[in-house]
């Protein structure tokens, strides 16, 4: 059974582009916030961006105007389109969808919530 499954990472030079897509459940589009965290190494994870039931979108800074979150229902998948992209967006990133909460869950994560496997975003200079 398909729960969150992403996939899209790899290796880029900085200024390059990357688009992670996560394969998610059909009835999270209707019902869950989803979004996108990373977690670098030795840092605690961090939260990127969120998509809610109603299409608001919301960044965190430090990505705004670089990244793009976007779902398909159709295809039962999400976006994270990222450009511009800097060394330091070097991380595991890590689909997420809160049915319980919505969108806000995504600023104090519960065991509620859940997550796809992570796949590896690695920009170098």
């Amino acid at each position: 059974q398909v729960q969150m499954v992403e996939s899209g990472g790899g290796s880029v030079q900085a200024g390059g582009s990357l688009k992670l897509s996560c394969v998610a459940s059909a009835y999270m589009f209707v019902s869950c916030g989803m979004g996108w965290y990373r977690q670098a190494p030795g840092k605690e994870r961090e939260l990127v961006s969120i998509i809610a039931v109603d299409g608001t979108t919301t960044y965190v800074d430090s990505v705004e105007g670089r990244f793009t979150i976007s779902q398909d229902s159709a295809k039962n998948t999400l976006y994270l389109q990222m450009n511009s992209l800097k060394t330091e967006d070097t991380a595991v990133y890590y689909c997420a969808a809160d049915c319980l909460l919505g969108a806000s869950g995504f600023h104090m994560p519960s065991p509620h919530m859940i997550w796809g496997q992570g796949t590896q975003v690695t920009v170098s200079s």
